[in-house]
């Protein structure tokens, strides 16, 4: 059955083409990889998996509330809209706001697989090309990941928010190679990366914490790649060219700013949209959530070395320039232990279950011969 039956509100049936500029540059040096971006490389394929084998598809999930999130995370939680809701009419908010969620996951990571794709095209450097094309693997994935979990346990898709689409456009547009590193890599995917791990964090779904467990796995490997791929190159330019970077930087996270308030939803349920966008602008847990946001894109964008004054401002006007502090690489370690530890439970429950398989298939034998 098509996708385009669930969207609300319906998109039109056609396919949504970005014009891209630059160059699709060849290396005839084959010999001298950087060490780190080759161990990223061997990183990435080692850690490959395969979504259809590896999360376990047969648990339950409430459509209704697909991530379990407790009821005071609901973003209009406690306004005067909220409280002259009945409970049918919060089940259906809470429903499509799920169905958004999920359904900005799922565009995002289309997004990341069409700009990983043009890295390779576009990045002049071999070893570079080698891990973009590990991450277009794992973007596939993720792609098909969403789509089942989105399709099969919501049932409900949302089109992608405009603040989004505009930011992966002016990604792919840009002739320069860099910029398609710098929207996806540094600001897309550090958003994505933050955003999986607060939802993972916080959802009571068994399913929804082992596929964000995995994918944060990869996402934490995406990150890293723009960083090391990005600061030696940005150390190089002028001042001109960085402010210029600076700019589309700070642009970018007004634009993701924005994409979470989720609009959408409360254009599509007919609520009072003025209303409900003050109270979600200032309330205290959207400030909290979106400090975490930011968490990993703040000290990425200090690390490649994009720290100049209106990059601080700006940030300073979001409430999240104290993420600077932030330990990047401890987060990132931690991304990767929980995925590593969710890995090792469910093939302890494979294990068990095949040991119980051939026990019973030994007793059985047993039986049959007594």
């Amino acid at each position: 059955m098509s996708s385009f039956e669930f969207y609300l509100p319906p998109v039109p049936e056609v396919v949504w083409n970005v014009p891209m500029a630059g160059d699709t540059r060849f290396t005839w040096e084959y010999q001298d990889g950087r060490d780190t971006l080759l161990n990223l490389y061997q990183k990435g394929k080692s850690k490959q998996w395969d979504a259809a084998e590896r999360i376990d598809w047969d648990l339950p999930v409430d459509p209704v509330d697909p991530a379990g999130l407790p009821e005071e995370f609901n973003p209009i939680f406690g306004s005067r809209v909220w409280d002259r809701m009945t409970k049918k009419e919060r089940d259906e908010f809470t429903r499509h706001q799920g169905a958004w969620l999920f359904s900005q996951f799922l565009h995002g990571e289309q997004g990341a697989l069409n700009v990983s794709a043009r890295i390779v095209q576009s990045v002049p450097d071999l070893d570079s090309k080698f891990y973009a094309a590990t991450q277009t693997m794992d973007e596939a994935r993720h792609v098909e990941l969403y789509g089942k979990f989105v399709h099969e346990k919501i049932g409900m898709y949302y089109p992608i928010n405009q603040d989004l689409a505009k930011l992966l456009a002016e990604s792919l547009e840009d002739s320069r190679w860099d910029l398609p590193y710098l929207g996806m890599q540094v600001l897309i995917e550090g958003l994505a990366l933050a955003s999986f791990g607060l939802f993972r964090d916080v959802s009571t779904t068994p399913l929804v914490k082992q596929l964000l467990a995995y994918v944060m796995q990869d996402e934490a490997r995406h990150v890293a790649f723009g960083r090391l791929s990005l600061k030696d190159y940005y150390a190089q330019l002028t001042e001109k060219e960085v402010a210029e970077r600076e700019e589309f930087v700070v642009e970018g996270c007004y634009l993701l700013r924005d994409r979470f308030k989720a609009r959408e939803v409360y254009e599509q349920l007919g609520l009072p949209l003025g209303e409900c966008m003050d109270f979600v602008e200032n309330s205290e847990m959207y400030q909290l959530y979106q400090s975490l946001l930011f968490s990993r894109i703040v000290p990425c964008v200090k690390d490649i070395g994009l720290w100049g004054g209106k990059i601080q401002a700006a940030y300073r006007d979001m409430g999240i320039l104290d993420n600077a502090k932030t330990d990047l690489e401890a987060l990132m370690r931690q991304d990767e232990e929980i995925a590593d530890e969710v890995d090792r439970q469910r093939y302890e429950k494979e294990i068990a279950a095949r040991k119980r398989e051939v026990d019973d298939a030994i007793s059985f034998g047993r039986t049959s011969a007594d």
